[in-house]
């Protein structure tokens, strides 16, 4: 837990051993000054007015001290606190950004939301509010103990086997709602993400499903969420419960040495001074218990704040790639051309392999279809050459170079990508297209907004450029987003464009539009595209079918066609059937049908 919260901190971590030395000393202070109970009680009780007097100056003046110092140590603890949300959050950023794109599936960006947010406050709160009491509540009886051991030893050896028993128990007890919690944090963390879906989603949602059903996925992500809640109360009250009987066990032995002791005195006859320490051993017995009764009160929070640094970890221990040796000088791609030689993939190590012996090699300046039917392996293919991830076998190369070898600023210099998801920053539509060149002047921004087809998105708009998108382009359509994601593409001009679906949530006009721009950066850039739009297969060079992660045919759409395999079967299946022909990069129906483009 303390390993966890120390790597956020980074180098604010002396911040945070000036707050442990202060809450340490503290907890001393407060047992020190209980202890002095002890002889002032004595003095008083034999009539030595003059030292009771001394005494008491020592008990108040302990008194006022560890009010002062609880102060200090509140203070440590706020800055602690701004540490945590400061550092930690940069330290988290840092990592985020190098981590592998492929980590970022939806489960995982729900998790990492509720992490940022959530998990990090709680943790910011953890020095001022639940680490103080809980090291004065470990301190304070420590002390205490030597005390007991002073007055009579059988007590103070109680006390000492007592706190290391105790601590066992509230390790055990812990345990029992640990795992509750941690899948009520998935749960909580899904169903925040489920709202939000549910504020963005409203126009599909009633579409499809009425007002009726349109909440149904949020409600199903709360009762989740509810019974796991439910798991985690019923198993925190039993922890709570267990924790405050195994101190009450220690103070119920602890009473019986005492009277025990004490019945000792009376038979013996021992004189009154002997009843008066079995009296005070009593009183401190009782400072003893207190404390530890707050620890087992605070056992609850801990638990659950460990949670949340456990989650925090978890993000932590997520390996970026490995980069290059910058003990070498960066290989350069030679190049704009792509390959993939046997290429090995699974998502996962328990995961079946969804690539297997995959070989395709893209010439500089073509364009490349890639087709296959929904998990043939066509957008793993495309992660693989932007490296989303690395092969578990093989090797993928962008300008003759192992994309291991390519720092990541590299690929992102080398590709333009466009995947099925896009997804814009909260700013406006011009800042969304400058991503990706910045500093890019607003003729070159509109010049990629007109051949994206994002002009009459601008024109109808009374802000034009500076229209507010909303959060992730809440405010436009898909298919505008997805126009805008485009534009940012071509504004980059990157040698090798990457195209995952371009046009799937576009209308017939600007599908043609998007077809237009590709064929106009055909043979002045490399693009490898996945499509199932026939206009744009039909203007590729080179045709590669996937069928299950395997590579079953390639070759130009004519050698294709002539084979009647696979890629005649895949233009059958979209009603191409016998009346199409390929030729001079143009797909023509004959003689029933009109020109498609």
């Amino acid at each position: 837990m303390l390993k966890t919260f120390t790597q956020l901190l980074g180098t604010a971590r002396p911040v945070f051993h000036r707050y442990l030395w202060l809450a340490v000393a503290y907890g001393l202070l407060c047992g020190l000054t209980i202890s002095t109970l002890l002889p002032l009680l004595r003095s008083w009780l034999q009539g030595d007015t003059i030292a009771a007097l001394y005494w008491l100056t020592a008990l108040l003046f302990g008194v006022f001290a560890s009010w002062l110092w609880r102060r200090w140590v509140e203070k440590a603890g706020v800055q602690v606190g701004t540490a945590v949300l400061q550092a930690g959050r940069h330290r988290l950023g840092e990592h985020v950004a190098r981590m592998p794109m492929g980590w970022f599936t939806p489960q995982n960006t729900a998790r990492l939301e509720h992490v940022v947010t959530q998990g990090m406050m709680s943790v910011a709160q953890l020095p001022a509010h639940v680490f103080t009491p809980l090291i004065s509540g470990v301190i304070t009886p420590m002390v205490l103990v030597v005390t007991l051991w002073a007055l009579h030893p059988i007590l103070g050896m109680i006390a000492l086997v007592a706190l290391p028993l105790l601590a066992g128990a509230f390790a055990l007890t812990t345990r029992l709602a640990r795992d509750a919690d941690s899948v009520f944090q998935l749960d909580f963390a899904q169903s925040s993400q489920r709202i939000v879906e549910f504020a963005q989603a409203q126009s599909v949602l009633r579409a499809f499903q009425g007002e009726a059903g349109s909440a149904r996925f949020v409600e199903q992500a709360i009762d989740q969420q509810q019974q796991s809640g439910l798991r985690v109360i019923a198993r925190s009250a039993l922890s709570t419960v267990l924790n405050a009987w195994a101190v009450q066990l220690v103070l119920a032995v602890l009473l019986l040495a005492c009277v025990a002791w004490l019945d000792g005195v009376l038979n013996t006859g021992l004189p009154s001074s002997e009843v008066v320490t079995v009296i005070m051993a009593l009183l401190i017995v009782s400072r003893f218990i207190d404390p530890l009764l707050e620890v087992a009160g605070y056992a609850d929070v801990l638990r659950a704040a460990n949670t949340q640094l456990r989650g925090i970890a978890s993000l932590l221990q997520v390996q970026p790639l490995p980069q290059p040796n910058n003990a070498q000088p960066l290989q350069q791609p030679k190049d704009a051309s792509a390959s993939l030689q046997n290429v090995h993939f699974r998502y996962a190590d328990d995961a079946p392999e969804v690539l297997h012996g995959v070989s395709l090699h893209i010439a500089p300046g073509s364009m490349t279809a890639l087709i296959g039917a929904s998990g043939s392996g066509k957008t793993t293919v495309m992660r693989l050459l932007a490296r989303f991830f690395d092969t578990n076998a093989g090797v993928v190369q962008l300008g003759g170079v192992d994309v291991r070898q390519l720092t990541d600023a590299q690929i992102a210099e080398h590709t333009s990508q466009i995947f099925q998801d896009s997804y814009l920053l909260a700013g406006s539509i011009g800042d969304n297209i400058r991503i990706g060149k910045l500093g890019a002047t607003d003729s070159e921004v509109l010049r990629a907004a007109q051949q994206a087809g994002v002009t009459e998105i601008i024109a109808r708009l009374p802000q034009g450029l500076d229209t507010p998108v909303g959060e992730g382009g809440a405010r436009l359509s898909g298919g505008e987003r997805q126009r805008i994601a485009i534009a940012r593409a071509l504004l980059k001009d990157a040698p090798i464009f990457l195209v995952d679906e371009a046009t799937s949530a576009l209308d017939a006009q600007n599908q043609q539009t998007i077809a237009h721009t590709l064929s106009l950066l055909k043979g002045r850039r490399t693009l490898i595209v996945i499509a199932h739009q026939l206009s744009t297969i039909a203007m590729a060079d080179h045709v590669v079918v996937l069928e299950d992660g395997y590579v079953v045919e390639q070759g130009s759409p004519q050698a294709l066609l002539t084979l009647n395999g696979r890629y005649a079967q895949f233009l059958r299946q979209r009603g191409m059937g016998k009346g199409w022909r390929i030729a001079s990069g143009n797909a023509t129906r004959t003689p029933q049908g009109q020109p498609c483009n």
